[in-house]
């Protein structure tokens, strides 16, 4: 009989994670290329608590904004981690980090996506922050697609709608397996490949009138990215049969709103379409439910001779999991689309209106294991604030302490319950720039980060006081919290 784990095992990787495109900055330096991360443009009066899409537009203002010098693109800047990373990473060893997942800018390697060479000054960067991760003592977990496609793709080819960024693709990831094989054990392919429509332009490179039925346009995307991660999976155990990858999913369970049975039975088809990619990936074939669902809705997915197999032949080996917060559907306001949900009115409001649910968190990974049974991460858990710097120079954060706290108990739980999850990284452990909403304001680090939402300030890098209280998580394996 098995034994029941009673915590943390030895070798937990504690860490914590955060995307080249919120933090490098430097974006057109030593061969870059514009990304689509570095158009989406910072609004001041932007309404925080519904943020439908995360920028992208029609091909006509993408191609303003990638020639605009006027307005303020914050992802172009980031945190400047191009140039501190070594000091930054310090600061992450000095907490105690066992791990720390980061992304490779796709358009920092070929700078338009299709060229035949890539740009080795771009690889050279990577060489010394992945070497500087495992000199720090961190496994460097690493993200090949990371809301980070090289802009020309998007505009000439219309993003992973077309085929030939497939083979693009493939050829960007079979470029980082080699340059980097022996270094980086874990690599996921795609980061949050559910998380559409909300952020189909950074992760699929389409555009807002690219077609007159834009849901078939999303999902044919959408297959053409599942095929490019088998082909990325079949090739990865080719060069590097001792690296591992996987793909990534946020977290899209729902609560019904009542015990009615309409809504107990629409958020079943709503968590069913989440499963969806993951069923794609993860067990190798298209769900029938799918099937239906894209027949009822005039979806019509192309798909090649080979296509199937290589997804069948190639599940992706482990499972990151991006967890914030949780919503609820209500069958008499709410349908299917992906982003029809309301606020769960026994949660606590918040300014973005991502309400703290730990009990959620433990919902989830528990139904993703009960389905999948492979070996999961937490790929972001965290909670963005708006941060006070004290007269002394210190920074309170007890609410940041409490939410990561109430989280990891429920993660603990999940380690009981026999849930194979071999890493916990925290989001944004360094302020960084907030993804969904390009603000700095928006706050998840033990690290604050001096600069403001237009880039000002003295850049200095200050402990909160989350900072020491994540450092002895780590020391006692989560132990004390």
């Amino acid at each position: 009989m098995k034994l029941v784990p009673k915590t943390f095992p030895e070798n937990f990787l504690w860490g914590g994670a955060f995307a080249a495109c919120q933090s490098e900055g430097e974006y057109d330096k030593d061969g870059r290329g514009l990304s689509t991360s570095d158009i989406h443009e910072y609004t001041k009066n932007l309404n925080r608590a519904f943020i439908e899409k995360e920028g992208g537009g029609t091909l006509a203002e993408i191609k303003v904004k990638a020639a605009d010098q006027v307005g303020y693109y914050p992802k172009r800047y980031g945190i400047n981690f191009y140039h501190t990373y070594k000091e930054d990473l310090a600061l992450l060893k000095e907490m105690g980090f066992k791990c720390f997942r980061t992304s490779i800018s796709w358009s920092r390697i070929f700078p338009n996506g299709d060229e035949t060479e890539p740009n080795e000054a771009g690889l050279k960067f990577y060489d010394d922050l992945i070497d500087e991760i495992i000199r720090d003592g961190m496994e460097p977990i690493i993200t090949m697609s990371h809301y980070d496609m090289p802009l020309y793709l998007v505009t000439e080819y219309g993003g992973f709608a077309n085929r030939k960024v497939i083979d693009l693709f493939v050829n960007y990831a079979s470029v980082l397996l080699k340059r980097f094989k022996g270094k980086v054990k874990y690599w996921i392919v795609c980061n949050q490949i559910n998380l559409v429509p909300t952020v189909q332009f950074g992760s699929l490179g389409i555009y807002d009138d690219q077609a007159e039925n834009m849901e078939e346009l999303m999902y044919q995307a959408v297959h053409n990215q599942f095929v490019a991660c088998a082909k990325v999976k079949a090739l990865g155990k080719e060069i590097d049969p001792e690296a591992k990858l996987g793909t990534m999913l946020a977290d899209c369970t729902y609560y019904p709103a009542s015990c009615k049975p309409e809504d107990v039975v629409l958020t079943m088809q709503r968590n069913r379409m989440q499963y969806f990619f993951t069923d794609v990936q993860l067990r190798g074939e298209y769900p029938v439910y799918a099937l239906r669902y894209f027949e009822e809705h005039d979806i019509h997915i192309h798909m090649e001779d080979g296509d199937e197999e290589v997804i069948k032949e190639n599940p992706m080996e482990f499972l990151a999991v991006s967890y914030y917060s949780s919503k609820i559907v209500d069958s008499t306001k709410n349908g299917m689309s992906p982003t029809d949900a309301e606020q769960n009115p026994n949660l606590q409001p918040t300014p973005w209106e991502w309400r703290m649910d730990p009990l959620g968190f433990y919902n989830c990974l528990s139904q993703y294991w009960d389905r999948y049974q492979v070996p999961m991460m937490i790929g972001e858990n965290g909670f963005g604030a708006l941060d006070t710097v004290e007269s002394d120079g210190s920074i309170h954060d007890p609410y940041r302490i409490d939410f990561l706290r109430k989280h990891i108990e429920q993660l603990k739980e999940c380690i009981k319950d026999g849930v194979d999850i071999f890493a916990y990284c925290a989001w944004g452990p360094i302020d960084i720039v907030s993804s969904s909403s390009a603000e700095m304001s928006k706050r998840y680090g033990f690290v604050y980060v001096d600069r403001d939402d237009f880039g000002n300030g003295s850049q200095k890098r200050m402990k909160k006081d989350s900072f020491a209280w994540y450092q002895h998580v780590i020391e006692t394996n989560g132990e004390e919290l």
